[in-house]
């Protein structure tokens, strides 16, 4: 795969992929995170062969490895929660009800936060099915029940 093809993918999903580390890290680690996921995404793309949409291997590819990347988030969590700690009052300038979004979605168990954000992007149920590997009735029943999941953790919430 040329470099070319490799640039139009970025181009073209890097808000998705900006979004993806966004719900898998906080703070300093997201954009180690999107680093991670650009560099899977170059690594994976020769292994592109056309069987399924580019958006479809992309997703795959940046999904996967946030989960990897969360799996071995052990040796971050102290410098995760030193940044809760400081963070409490901490104005971002953005929209109060996004930054509960995150926080409720940084909350749910890894494969339930890649299920969402995938919704959130606007993936149909077998989009996400051939992503992850499962059913879409398994994808919808994941979903209804992610949902309500953040419906109560943002209604818990008091405001971060």
């Amino acid at each position: 795969m040329g470099d070319e093809l490799f640039q139009a993918w970025v181009s073209e999903h890097v808000g998705v992929l900006h979004r993806i580390a966004r719900a898998f890290a906080l703070g300093a680690d997201q954009h180690d995170l999107l680093q991670e996921l650009l560099l899977a995404l170059w690594r994976a793309a020769p292994a592109f062969r056309g069987d399924s949409a580019p958006t479809t291997f992309i997703f795959r590819v940046a999904h996967n490895r946030a989960l990897t990347w969360r799996r071995s988030e052990a040796r971050r969590r102290h410098r995760q929660s030193e940044y809760e700690r400081l963070r409490v009052e901490e104005t971002t300038g953005e929209d109060p009800q996004i930054e509960r979004l995150y926080a409720a979605i940084r909350k749910l168990e890894a494969v339930d936060r890649s299920l969402m954000l995938l919704s959130l992007e606007g993936q149909s149920y077998a989009e996400i099915a051939a992503i992850h590997g499962l059913s879409e009735t398994n994808v919808g029943a994941r979903l209804t029940r992610t949902r309500k999941k953040i419906t109560q953790l943002m209604e818990n919430d008091d405001g971060l």
